[in-house]
């Protein structure tokens, strides 16, 4: 590729980071449906007809978005997992977890976007966006990893309500992971998402003034499936517990 092919594709890197920059401030000041390829345009000093160069359709922009953020979440829960220093791997799945809240709740919008609801007139891309598909496996993928450790270990719960056949015949896509951890990482994800949607989308402030219990309940009740491993490590659900910050001095 010469030099000036090159500075061409930079320039168009450059450009449609910007583009999706100013998607993304658009979706935390007013939510999903503000995002407008009209308004981008004008706020970049471009036509209309310019900015379809970089981004096809407005659908097409959101799946980008999305594609991104579902990287952005899972690389946040890589970091926070990477950063302890403990193999343990239902110590692994307690640290994403609470870092997958983590970043929800720090980025409401973009959460809303990525595990709410898909906007109307964009669903139907949600499916057929294979980058999209690979971001949300891939933030799937690092859950899945210590469960399957777990399995390995002979230490994954038994679900003796589940039909695992049955359930093997509704999700073909499964591949070569065992039925068996497919069937605990789903439906631990239900229970995770179902109190982490609560808590994100507010349902939960009638009953509640602090959410953060029902989320560790949950964890807690997951973990106490689990026995511990055959040396166990320090690595307890109180421990993996983020510590409050000390309270400053006075002055």
């Amino acid at each position: 590729m010469s030099d000036t092919s090159h500075r061409r594709e930079r320039l168009r890197e450059r450009t449609l980071i910007e583009i999706k920059d100013l998607a993304r401030a658009q979706l935390v000041a007013s939510g999903p449906a503000a995002i407008s390829l009209r308004a981008i345009a004008r706020e970049m000093g471009m036509t209309a007809a310019a900015l379809y160069r970089y981004v096809p359709a407005l659908d097409a922009l959101v799946i980008e978005l999305c594609t991104d953020l579902h990287n952005e979440v899972r690389l946040a829960c890589e970091a926070a997992r990477d950063a302890d220093p403990d193999p343990d791997p239902l110590r692994r799945l307690l640290v994403m977890a609470r870092e997958l809240r983590r970043w929800a709740l720090a980025h409401r919008p973009e959460a809303t976007l990525i595990f709410g609801p898909p906007l109307p007139g964009v669903e139907q891309f949600h499916q057929q966006c294979d980058d999209l598909q690979c971001a949300g496996a891939q933030l799937g993928q690092i859950f899945v990893e210590p469960m399957l450790e777990l399995w390995q270990a002979g230490r994954l719960p038994q679900l003796p309500h589940v039909d695992l056949d049955r359930l093997a015949g509704a999700l073909p896509a499964h591949g070569e992971l065992p039925i068996e951890v497919t069937a605990v990482f789903l439906t631990s994800w239900i229970r995770l998402y179902g109190v982490l949607a609560a808590e994100l989308f507010g349902q939960l402030t009638w009953a509640a003034t602090d959410t953060e219990p029902l989320f560790e309940a949950e964890l807690a009740s997951f973990a106490a499936q689990i026995p511990p491993a055959a040396s166990p490590s320090a690595a307890t659900l109180e421990e993996s517990r983020p510590q409050a910050s000390p309270e400053p001095a006075s002055l």
